[in-house]
């Protein structure tokens, strides 16, 4: 299940999504991950989150990004929820471009059996449909 957090930046979405990753780790029955395009929050997480920082990874564009998670996936069978934050810049797309690619991350997500968490910095009126489905 994927799941999109929607704001403009300094509406609160990272605070949010750090809130969830450490709330999840009391319930999660694998491992929690936090994907960054940085370092910045790695002390705000509790230990049990893994971090992965995606720029060491030189992860650019929505193809390196699916691929970069796939990865990630096919050698961490135990991961039950992946946090991302900082996604449109992670993806280097617009959101009406991410409508093709939404449905992969449903099907990747959904074979692995984990669900995903993912900050998206615009307004939800300005997003497709298909992608503003996902919000909570």
């Amino acid at each position: 299940m994927i799941q999109v957090i929607f704001g403009k930046k300094g509406s609160g979405k990272t605070k949010r999504i750090l809130d969830m990753a450490n709330a999840s780790v009391k319930e999660a029955k694998g491992n929690v991950l936090f994907v960054d395009d940085d370092k910045s929050y790695t002390l705000s997480l509790k230990p049990q989150v893994r971090f992965v920082d995606a720029s060491e990874y030189a992860v650019k564009g929505k193809d390196s990004f699916y691929g970069f998670l796939a990865g990630i996936l096919a050698g961490n069978y135990d991961i039950s929820v992946i946090y991302v934050d900082a996604f449109l810049k992670l993806v280097k797309a617009d959101a009406a471009d991410l409508v093709d690619f939404f449905a992969k991350l449903e099907t990747l997500v959904a074979n692995a059996g984990c669900d995903m968490i993912i900050s998206f910095s615009e307004d939800a009126a300005n997003v497709p449909e298909s992608i503003r489905k996902y919000q909570i």
